[in-house]
């Protein structure tokens, strides 16, 4: 009788379960698809005079603006303010490294891309889902399934392939040391969002979140504008027009909506899946390259783009649903 009276509660957790997986997949390859924009939307902008340390204050700022509409637009001002308010002295410390660890990665990630291949800069911060697998398994978060740990190694493979085969023969001599560090640097502060951004601060809903966490970065563009010397590339935009629609482009899709969808997957898949399929980023950029730019695709990015796909097929298709305790409570899942 009371097998009888419980299947239906166990099917019905089960259900929500796979489609809490279902739409925080779908979340994590939408924003990574956004953020695979920015390469040529950086380009297109530094074309018209706007320097990176710009693009990223203004990509920060109207990423701010939109999270702050959209918090407006649901009547949760009361209730974000009242989320961070209610914060435990741990959860304020992990919002405040993942805001710290946000900042560091931009701030990285952009300087690299001036000092070596942007292809190379990108395959070093793509360790990051490694590091975020390991760490997981060691936290005792998530088991590194033989299908987890298989989709992770077709995915890397396939972006290695891919940025690779768009390096095109660069001047190692060129490179400078101080670059790769920062790909690095980029890479490990991926590594610490990801972890702390799982369940370190989880009473506050993701779009106040993420807009606490873009605050941060634009402030911090700012002074590392100011006290570089490149403030002057902040005003850009007051006198070339032309490059609005690539920040707003940049700052609402790239930024807010994005930022969003990261952060909602990761509350809900978790760190390892989350960061397998965020491999789609580089190939969409790539893709978005070649279309934009005229960036040739070779054949080992169409192998490796391909690669990156089964990745995903894999962990999809094999990778079971498991129930985290603090993701799910008897009123359901918690974003």
């Amino acid at each position: 009788m009371s097998r009888t009276a419980g299947a239906p509660a166990g099917g019905a957790s089960v259900a929500a379960r796979g489609s809490s997986v279902l739409s925080g997949s779908l979340a994590a390859v939408v924003a990574a698809s956004m953020f695979g924009m920015l390469g040529p939307l950086a380009r297109f902008a530094s074309n018209a005079g706007l320097p990176g340390i710009g693009m990223t204050a203004w990509r920060a700022l109207l990423g701010v603006a939109f999270l702050a509409v959209l918090i407006g637009v649901r009547g949760a001002r009361g209730e974000s303010l009242a989320a961070l308010r209610a914060l435990s002295p741990r959860g304020r410390a992990a919002l405040a490294v993942a805001a710290l660890s946000g900042f560091v990665l931009n701030v990285s990630i952009f300087t690299a891309f001036g000092l070596v291949p942007v292809a190379l800069a990108l395959m070093l911060f793509y360790t990051y889902p490694a590091g975020v697998a390991v760490v997981d398994v060691l936290a005792g978060h998530e088991q590194l399934t033989r299908w987890r740990a298989a989709a992770l190694a077709l995915s890397m493979g396939g972006v290695v392939l891919v940025l690779a085969g768009g390096m095109g023969g660069a001047d190692a001599g060129a490179i400078a040391p101080e670059g790769i560090l920062l790909g690095l640097l980029a890479s490990a502060s991926q590594v610490v969002f990801v972890t702390v951004s799982r369940h370190g601060y989880r009473a506050v809903p993701a779009d106040t979140a993420s807009l606490v966490i873009m605050a941060t970065a634009v402030v911090g563009a700012i002074a590392v504008a100011l006290v570089s010397g490149e403030g002057s590339g902040l005003l850009v935009p007051f006198t070339t027009p032309r490059v609005w629609p690539l920040i707003l482009l940049a700052g609402v899709a790239a930024a807010g909506i994005s930022s969003l969808l990261f952060l909602l997957a990761i509350r809900q898949i978790g760190g390892t899946r989350t960061g397998i399929l965020m491999l789609f980023e580089p190939v969409v950029g790539v893709l978005l390259a070649a279309v934009l730019l005229g960036e040739s695709l070779t054949p080992a990015q169409a192998v490796g783009a391909a690669l990156v796909l089964l990745g995903a097929l894999v962990l999809q298709r094999r990778s079971e649903p498991e129930l985290d305790p603090l993701v799910e409570t008897a009123a359901g899942p918690i974003v």
